[in-house]
């Protein structure tokens, strides 16, 4: 049994972890030329949109729409695919609570399906299995930043004309067959709250390569304007939910950092599983092949006290 540093053994670590978020001088610098730009507004800048064009290529998707938080981005992703009264929605039973809630506030049905213990995500054979004839939407989460298996679940969603709004919120920079999540399914949401691996303290941003989509996803974000009408012409019934042009500096002063961020958190992730399978009790998540890059927002493994010799796993 291994003798734990929380029992008196000498600890491996003795400095304390770095905190997060991460911030350079040009971080700040970015935001201070926003502000004394006096263009603070999206309306009026080109910060958010450049940022939209930017993360979108980066998860190669062809639109981005950014917004104000990433529970309104899977909010409004899903009325864009025309979620309505009554609908059934799948989700896996493991998430974060926006997952869920963004269904009802559609005024849809959450259905749960359970997921794959090995990788944490929602399990495929369960969601064809809780397809009804109410069945409009799958909605995956890349939990943890690792990718569902899209493959599958395109397959399931094309065979029963479904479509696939993606939670990604924890999922910056991942790949599932060499393809950035967001764009594999219908329609995506990414968070840019304040853990997220890119951050803004809060926002959010839509991606999708449906032109049809990305200009219903733009007019709900932007009090239902058009692209190509008036400012003041309001096509459907919509709020505001624009991203500030701050945030937006802020965000595209941290994509020049991303790729590189991504790559290290990649690798440092797949060493950290190699080295702590070695330890019984202990059970790391799987990371499938089709997996090439997993964004390792969290570190996930199972925890047996028995091994341990019945330490409590929060004191662990």
């Amino acid at each position: 049994m291994p003798h734990l540093a929380v029992n008196g053994a000498t600890p491996v670590r003795t400095i304390p972890f770095p905190t997060w978020p991460v911030y350079t001088e040009e971080d700040a610098q970015a935001v201070s030329d926003t502000i004394l730009s006096g263009k603070w507004g999206s309306s009026k800048g080109d910060r958010v949109h450049t940022l939209e064009d930017q993360f979108a290529a980066f998860q190669q998707a062809k639109h981005g729409i950014a917004v104000t938080n990433g529970t309104t981005a899977l909010n409004l992703a899903l009325q864009s695919v025309g979620l309505t009264h009554g609908d059934e929605v799948i989700v896996p039973a493991y998430t974060f609570i926006a997952t869920a809630t963004t269904v009802l506030m559609s005024n849809a049905v959450p259905v749960f399906v359970d997921i794959d213990p090995d990788t944490y995500n929602i399990n495929p054979d369960l969601v064809e299995q809780a397809i009804t004839p109410k069945t409009r939407v799958i909605m995956p989460v890349h939990f943890a930043g690792l990718p569902a298996d899209m493959e599958r679940l395109k397959d399931i969603a094309q065979r029963h004309h479904l479509a696939i709004v993606e939670d990604a919120a924890q999922a910056h920079g991942a790949q599932w067959n060499g393809k950035g999540v967001g764009g594999i399914g219908d329609i995506s949401g990414f968070s840019f709250q304040a853990s997220k691996n890119l951050n803004a303290g809060e926002g959010g941003i839509i991606l999708t390569d449906n032109d049809e989509l990305a200009g219903i996803a733009g007019s709900l974000a932007d009090c239902g304007r058009s692209d190509d009408g008036l400012w003041y012409g309001h096509y459907r019934l919509a709020g505001n939910h624009r991203m500030t042009e701050m945030q937006g500096a802020l965000l595209l002063s941290q994509m020049a950092r991303l790729e590189e961020q991504c790559k290290r958190r990649h690798e440092n992730g797949d060493y950290l599983t190699e080295q702590l399978s070695r330890i019984a009790g202990i059970s790391p998540t799987i990371r499938p092949g089709q997996a090439n890059r997993h964004a390792r927002h969290l570190y996930v493994f199972r925890y047996k006290a028995d091994a341990f010799g019945g330490t409590s796993k929060s004191k662990f």
